[in-house]
């Protein structure tokens, strides 16, 4: 069962999300909130409160159950498998800033918007949001997007493709084809060797591509030194099309 959390300031798409995602046996949607301080607030109350039933001595045959804050949904606390986030709230919070509260947290997040904005679409990702939909998808694409992020994938949609495709910031460098080659082969966890040998190369030769990316990012000003961080270049630019 994968959790889902919403954070969104318009009450009818909250109460239109709860109808939507109650007909999925695979989504289970345990908290919405207005904001993002709210639902991460929800969820401290809900670790204090489980904490503090769990000292409690045992209560008698008969006696109610302890509950926890409303709209937790019984998880004590945990967070959500994943957010969908409005992109701009009226609170006024930064939309990057609200990505990364959530993640910190424990939570992939899936930015939802009513504007397909390019720059929009790629600061969100640059600040870890792992997919992007518009408003006006259907209910099977936005399963399909969660059931993604929760199995550790990204949510590549029509929007964040072009978005990416058509990136011209001056922080997404400008990799030849053969450089996006070993890119994309190292990150994705194949050793520099095997990388070479897959492009009919040396590792020499290899490794010269390797650097010359990370000599890109780094003037950038995104620097990549180790593969992690270069797998999080592939996945913030979209580099491998999916």
């Amino acid at each position: 069962m994968i959790t889902v959390a919403v954070v969104d300031d318009d009450r009818m798409l909250l109460d239109g999300m709860r109808v939507w995602l109650g007909g999925v046996p695979e989504l289970r949607l345990v908290a919405t909130a207005a904001t993002v301080g709210e639902l991460l607030g929800a969820a401290a109350t809900a670790t204090v409160t489980a904490a503090t039933v769990e000292e409690l001595p045992d209560e008698p045959p008969g006696a109610p159950e302890a509950q926890l804050p409303h709209g937790c949904g019984g998880t004590r606390g945990a967070p959500a498998d994943v957010v969908l986030l409005d992109l701009v709230l009226r609170d006024g919070s930064a939309p990057a800033d609200n990505i990364r509260r959530l993640l910190r947290a424990g939570s992939r997040v899936l930015v939802i918007s009513t504007v397909p904005d390019r720059s929009r679409i790629i600061e969100a990702v640059r600040a870890g949001a792992d997919g992007y939909l518009t408003k006006d998808n259907d209910l099977p694409t936005l399963v399909a997007a969660v059931k993604d992020l929760a199995a550790g994938r990204g949510a590549h949609s029509t929007e964040l493709a072009f978005a990416c495709a058509y990136d011209n910031s001056p922080d997404r460098p400008r990799l030849s084809p053969r450089e996006r080659e070993i890119l994309l082969d190292y990150a994705s966890g194949l050793t520099l060797k095997s990388a070479a040998r897959r492009a009919g190369i040396t590792v020499h030769t290899a490794k010269d591509y390797l650097d010359r990316v990370k000599a890109k990012y780094q003037q950038a000003g995104r620097p990549a030194y180790t593969k992690v961080d270069l797998a999080r270049r592939v996945r913030e630019d979209s580099l491998d099309g999916s």
